[in-house]
């Protein structure tokens, strides 16, 4: 039986109410060259659900998957072993079903998942308070902006060259309607950041200087001065974070004075799934927790004194009056939240420093064996688990012929800053724990034979 929810009888009456005559009268609207005027012209009409199921598996089967083949992809998205206790567990009832916590007593596992998460993100970037996570890293990133606008009164956003061009590119577009001023730059080949810049900038009209910790050429720097500087001149210092398991090495943005802390929390419990969906991470100082967008579940006692979880702080249009919301972002990314949870937990303390020196020592072996090769220079003097080379002759191409033989080597400057010519050689190379030795060595032989 086909699933069709209304009879004739039904649309007929329900056209009548609205005074329409047929279904045809609902698109009158729609220009008539922008209507179809019969079947979609190499589409079949219809098909078995086997033979549609068969069709996409052939096309599927042309693409080349990141579990089959050597992987060096990163520049916001990393690949790491993600434990099959991670889906099995995000697939309870409990979990999966109880989503939305608007009634703490039916949920309870909702409330305390969420609850140990923002505890995870708070101690993980050094910071007093996390929210129930936000969608991704890119609109954190503009949510912390608007926060600290919010806070400061002023509208001057100071933006590292290092920060993420794509973050760069949401907050752009959301500063068109806000009125903010972003002060941007495009990144240098050098090892050294843009600091200077970035402290000169800092004045009295600066809200928050916005800096990538590590950056997207996966340059590490100490935020301590900035943090300074912004705050003498009543600024806000918010990081960014891409990578969350760098943090299981190298020093918290909080321990070194960042105001909020932002990022995507891919990296651990997520994957890569396509591009999405992925999960915020937000953080920030407790003295500016009314102004931090999203939720934030507390812990409390019912009427029998027993240890429960709410809803504390929901500053969204529907519980609050709209004029007074703190963000236009209404919910978290539950599921994917927890997953990131799951497998922080899964880890511990202890496997997530295991976990980071892995990704680094891996990421030293790749870097050494590379730059062997005749033309390809570290740009780095310092990374984590990424790092910058530059090639002898421009990197997309290269790209594209590794690809061609099966490796995904790296993402290229030219795809992410298209015009900047200063960049086109540059190569941002990710290694993580899925990387084997044999994976690198079989990179470097086929990017010194494409470089020949």
């Amino acid at each position: 039986m086909r699933y069709l929810p209304l009879t004739p009888s039904d649309r007929q009456a329900m056209l009548g109410v609205i005074g329409a005559k047929s279904i045809d009268d609902l698109f009158v609207d729609v220009p008539v060259q922008a209507q179809l005027d019969g079947p979609i012209r190499g589409l079949p009409n219809h098909a078995s659900e086997m033979a549609v199921e068969r069709h996409f598996s052939t096309l599927a089967r042309k693409n080349m998957t990141a579990s089959h083949h050597p992987f060096f992809l990163g520049a916001g998205a990393y690949k790491h072993h993600v434990p099959a206790s991670v889906d099995h567990i995000i697939q309870r009832g409990e979990f999966l079903t109880a989503y939305t916590p608007y009634q703490p007593e039916i949920a309870q596992g909702t409330l305390q998942m969420l609850f140990e998460f923002q505890t995870q993100v708070a101690r993980l970037f050094g910071c007093d308070v996390a929210n129930a996570s936000m969608y991704d890293g890119s609109t954190a990133c503009w949510e912390a902006i608007g926060m600290a606008g919010r806070i400061t009164k002023r509208t001057k956003a100071v933006l590292s060259s290092g920060l993420h061009p794509h973050y760069v590119s949401v907050a752009k577009t959301m500063a068109q309607y806000t009125g903010d001023t972003l002060d941007t730059a495009v990144p240098e080949l050098s090892a050294a950041t843009d600091s200077a810049r970035l402290l000169d900038a800092i004045d009295g009209e600066t809200s928050c200087v916005v800096v990538q910790y590590p950056d997207i050429l996966g340059r590490i720097e100490d935020l301590s001065a900035i943090a300074a500087k912004a705050h003498e001149h009543g600024a806000l210092l918010i990081a960014v974070v891409t990578e969350p398991v760098a943090l299981g090495s190298i020093k918290s943005p909080g321990e070194m004075g960042a105001d909020i802390v932002v990022g995507e929390g891919q990296s651990l419990g997520v994957g890569l799934q396509f591009g999405g969906p992925y999960v915020g991470l937000f953080a920030c100082k407790e003295k500016f927790v009314r102004q931090m967008p999203g939720r934030l579940c507390g812990e409390t006692v019912d009427a029998e004194g027993k240890r429960g979880f709410v809803l504390t702080l929901s500053t969204r249009e529907q519980h609050i009056r709209r004029e007074k919301a703190t963000s236009n972002i209404c919910t978290n990314s539950g599921l994917c939240a927890l997953a990131f949870s799951v497998h922080l937990t899964l880890l511990g303390e202890k496997g997530l420093r295991g976990l980071a020196q892995l990704n680094h020592a891996l990421a030293v072996q790749a870097a050494d064996r590379l730059t062997q090769i005749a033309g390809v220079k570290l740009v780095n003097d310092s990374f984590f688990n990424e790092f910058t080379l530059t090639l002898p002759k421009e990197a997309r191409p290269v790209v594209r012929a590794l690809a061609d033989r099966k490796i995904l080597g790296g993402v290229s400057l030219g795809r992410l800053y298209p015009g900047a010519d200063a960049l086109s050689n540059g190569l941002v190379v990710a290694v993580t724990e899925v990387a084997t030795s044999e994976d690198v060595e079989t990179f470097a032989v086929a990017l010194q034979e494409i470089l020949a």
